[in-house]
């Protein structure tokens, strides 16, 4: 059976993840993060609970638009930055996108156009980390990160996931429990990236239907066990199911045969996270 409630003590989940930032960003020797604020929710939040546990001197915010960026990101960016008091930095990454259009492409499909952007944005937040000897923390959720909805070495190129664990629909509740503005809540979830592109449009699904689908999948139940409890096409359950396997070499460091007495990634780790 699925539980359908996503429900946790917030204040817990919050201590856990202040504890996990404090954590990993002493023990990598660093000062701080550097966060891609795009005026979404879950990189509200992320952005938030860094402040909260490296206090605002140490947590850089920064706004990459383009002119694909729709005109109210810009504003709930504004909006975040006066209401929380966040350390912030606008680029706008228009000009660089275009000239990538023009060098050395004779055609580039919209995927790859929202993929090119997305890895312009992480060059820049490592510019900054570098030079504020910090970490880029990413703000991918666990349903975008088990359908592998991201671009690898794009937002999927950080150092570490706070929210790497939490539905998007727990996300949600964290919001709301931070007080984060309802006009950034409510908005449909846009990775910006493409005009009129949004999340539930491209994954043919609403995150509440996806999440449910996922927490069934990591249940181990049946795929038809799930439909039938969700009230929908086994096909549709296949289908987030096949995305999951495909996209498992996003989250997996580059493979490496085994050859030595201790392989790298393999049995020989060093975890920057203790305790």
């Amino acid at each position: 059976m699925i539980i359908t409630s996503f429900n946790v003590n917030q204040e817990e989940l919050i201590s856990v993840i202040k504890e996990f930032i404090k954590t990993y960003v002493e023990n990598s020797g660093k000062k701080g993060v550097v966060i891609g604020l795009s005026g979404g929710v879950d990189s509200a939040v992320v952005s938030l609970l860094c402040k909260k546990s490296l206090g605002r001197e140490n947590v850089l915010c920064i706004f990459m638009p383009d002119n694909a960026t729709p005109e109210i990101d810009k504003k709930h960016f504004d909006m975040l930055i006066e209401k929380f008091k966040l350390k912030s930095e606008k680029i706008d990454i228009s000009s660089i996108v275009t000239q990538m259009e023009k060098v050395g492409f004779k055609k580039i499909t919209p995927l790859t156009l929202a993929n090119i952007k997305a890895r312009i944005r992480m060059i820049i937040l490592y510019k900054f980390a570098n030079e504020n000897n910090s970490l880029v923390c990413g703000s991918s959720n666990k349903s975008e990160l088990l359908v592998g909805y991201y671009t690898k070495y794009g937002d999927g190129g950080v150092d570490f996931l706070p929210l790497g664990d939490l539905y998007k629909t727990q996300v949600y509740q964290l919001a709301k429990y931070l007080k984060i503005p309802n006009s950034i809540i409510s908005k449909p979830p846009s990775a910006g990236l493409l005009v009129g592109q949004t999340d539930e449009k491209e994954l043919k699904m609403k995150y509440e239907t996806l999440d449910l689908i996922l927490q069934g999948l990591e249940l181990r139940l049946d795929v038809s066990e799930i439909a039938k409890n969700l009230k929908i096409l086994k096909s549709e359950v296949e289908r987030i199911r096949k995305m999951r396997v495909k996209s498992q070499h996003k989250r997996c460091s580059p493979l490496i045969p085994k050859i030595g007495i201790r392989t790298s990634g393999i049995d020989w780790r060093a975890p920057i996270q203790e305790g």
